[in-house]
């Protein structure tokens, strides 16, 4: 089979907008395409820092992955409450608490209550220390090289860092999760002592006010060496697109890390579209077919190849490859496949599908006749010659 590489010439008009890139008051900063799989925007995010209570994905995901029973009930002992620091901030848990794990991972990701994220440390691996070496396991296991935990609550200290590409991996591996997706997506829940846990959007958005209504989930942090961070799942133009910003400053009880999320949602609304890249039924490519009703075969995409682009995207970036049958004939049935289409976008592959046959290519008897009417001729002619040639 022959590859057979070219681009596909659109009906586009040409862009003459440039993105506007958003000002922020985070030091670090990345958006990235959770559907295509794709960076649209980051900034220093390689960086090693401190991540504060984002750490909290990684505990839950931890717990979530350790933990047989989410369902089991648990006492909170005041031995464990002892363990919180008391700067950090707590669901609100008490002693005597009768929950389940479950209800600590809520506890732990809505509120970022400390006091949550202990308890489930130690009732399910015996200590903080035990539990702390299973999260740097995980980090290991799914390829974050920036990464070291010493603590389950995400509070400075020596040898606690990350970097905000690792977040976004590790935020991408625990989204695979059911169990982790829906704890991340919600905003409130009652635990089954009662004790009512909210989303700290709230907190943080009272005075501001702003629209967060694209946010399906979040979690926030606070330390004084991480400053105000932020790691979002957002829903925009039918694309997940997960937002995280990180060390950004809190003044006059303006929550700036919130802003800046809400400013890189409005960046991707502004600056990205659905393209239409191909139409359903575009013809991609004819291919010949002998001895049949029909001279030629159209190859058509199968369905809308929509991308989410930026509005000054390149056309001639679009790159449609098919590799497969370079010639038909009766012989080939409708429904049969003849090959592949491989569609990408800047060297991205965006689909591939197969190529089916959708219609009936029928024999045609006057063009067999007319391409080998010399077979008799040789038939008939041949014997006479070998029979001359014998004399």
């Amino acid at each position: 089979m022959k590859k057979v590489i070219f681009f596909f010439l659109l009906l586009i008009p040409l862009n003459i907008l440039a993105i506007d890139y958003p000002k922020l008051n985070s030091k670090y900063a990345i958006v990235y395409n959770l559907s295509d799989d794709e960076m649209l925007y980051e900034m220093d995010s390689d960086k090693v820092i401190s991540i504060a209570s984002l750490t909290k994905i990684a505990t839950t995901i931890t717990a979530i992955e350790e933990i047989k029973d989410l369902n089991e009930k648990v006492t909170i002992t005041q031995k464990i409450l002892n363990t919180v620091d008391p700067v950090l901030s707590k669901a609100g848990l008490k002693a005597g608490d009768e929950v389940t794990y479950q209800d600590l991972l809520y506890a732990s990701m809505l509120p970022s209550g400390a006091d949550a994220t202990n308890s489930l440390a130690i009732l399910s691996s015996g200590s903080i220390d035990s539990f702390v070496s299973k999260m740097n396991d995980l980090a290991k296991r799914i390829g974050l090289k920036d990464t070291h935990f010493v603590n389950v609550t995400g509070l400075d200290e020596e040898g606690h860092y990350s970097s905000t590409k690792d977040v976004l991996n590790l935020l991408k591996y625990a989204l695979n999760n059911k169990t982790f997706r829906e704890v991340f997506t919600t905003k409130k829940y009652t635990l089954s002592n009662g004790l009512v846990v909210k989303s700290t959007l709230d907190k943080y958005n009272a005075s501001l006010n702003l629209d967060l209504s694209k946010v399906l989930g979040s979690k926030t942090g606070f330390t004084y060496d991480a400053g105000y961070c932020m790691a979002s799942l957002s829903k925009i133009d039918n694309h997940e697109i997960i937002i995280i910003n990180l060390d950004a400053p809190y003044e006059s009880g303006i929550s700036y890390h919130l802003i800046d999320n809400a400013n890189l949602i409005d960046f991707v609304e502004d600056n990205y579209d659905n393209i239409t890249l191909v139409a359903k039924n575009d013809v991609i490519k004819k291919i010949n077919v002998s001895l049949s009703n029909i001279s030629t075969y159209s190859i058509r995409a199968n369905d809308d190849i929509i991308k989410l682009l930026p509005i000054d995207y390149d056309k001639n970036l679009l790159e449609i490859k098919y590799e497969g049958k370079e010639k038909l004939n009766f012989i080939d049935k409708k429904g049969n496949k003849i090959g592949t289409i491989t569609y990408k976008y800047n060297g991205k592959e965006i689909l591939t599908e197969d190529e089916i046959i959708d219609t009936d290519i029928k024999i045609n008897i006057v063009k067999i006749i007319k391409s080998y009417f010399y077979i008799p001729l040789i038939i008939i002619i041949l014997p006479l010659i070998l029979k001359k040639k014998h004399r």
